[in-house]
């Protein structure tokens, strides 16, 4: 099987480093905001679909909720495995393949972890997963970029210096598809990592959602659950339901 650039780049330290400004403190405001909207029930199961290092899996924990986390690459695993217990577990796993049927009460899916794949039948293949993995009246939640405000606010070169590393990001569109280039040196050792994402629109998730047989109840477009606005919103944030 050939590698996608997701491989590489999601075990590599310096794509943590490089989005470090999404801490706990975020991910803690943005779970106190969603659980005031989604009033789960207290022995809830959520599964964090693309979890990371588990920084919003772990606080649902300690909110008392009995969580799963899923990432695809091994090194957040192994991270996050150091803070399993009874109620936490993580385990790595590509969400274009099953993993519990008709178990979950709500499904997350944070920070564009979607649209990675290059066919859109394994972005669908992804949703039934998520439909199949959901009891009756589940929730989904899935946390994207609103394409619009993307292609209108496109920075083609930026440079960011963080822990002593001066990234180099260059960004360009082409077709559908939003296209970043990060380039920075070690010492006299030059790297260079791509990312490849699918300028997804709310028309094409209102086609998936029907595809794989989910209802979209809510849109907002901030993480402060704003309204969602197809011009003007950063985010374009989703509630979806298995009926």
């Amino acid at each position: 099987m050939r590698s996608e650039w997701f491989d590489s780049w999601f075990d590599s330290p310096y794509y943590h480093i490089l989005y470090k400004s999404h801490d706990d403190t975020e991910a803690r405001q943005f779970i106190d905001r969603l659980l005031q909207i989604l009033a789960l029930s207290a022995n809830a199961r959520i599964l964090d679909l693309a979890c990371g290092k588990g920084r919003h899996a772990r606080y649902l924990t300690e909110k008392g909720f009995d969580v799963t986390g899923l990432d695809i690459s091994s090194s957040n695993i192994a991270f996050a495995r150091q803070f399993e217990n009874d109620r936490l577990a993580f385990y790595q796993h590509d969400m274009r393949l099953p993993f519990r049927i008709n178990y979950f009460d709500t499904i997350l899916n944070i920070f564009t972890s979607f649209g990675y794949f290059d066919s859109d039948e394994d972005h669908i293949k992804t949703l039934v997963n998520v439909c199949l993995g959901l009891k009756t009246n589940g929730i989904f939640l899935l946390d994207f970029f609103n394409a619009n405000w993307v292609k209108q606010n496109l920075i083609k070169h930026e440079v960011k210096s963080l822990d002593g590393i001066e990234f180099n990001l260059y960004k360009t569109i082409r077709g559908e598809r939003i296209y970043k280039r990060v380039e920075f040196m070690i010492g006299d050792k030059k790297f260079m990592f791509r990312e490849r994402v699918r300028l997804f629109n709310l028309s094409d998730f209102q086609m998936m959602y029907k595809r794989a047989g989910l209802n979209i109840l809510e849109q907002f477009g901030d993480y402060d659950l704003s309204h969602f606005n197809p011009e003007h919103s950063r985010r374009l944030i989703l509630i979806g339901q298995k009926p």
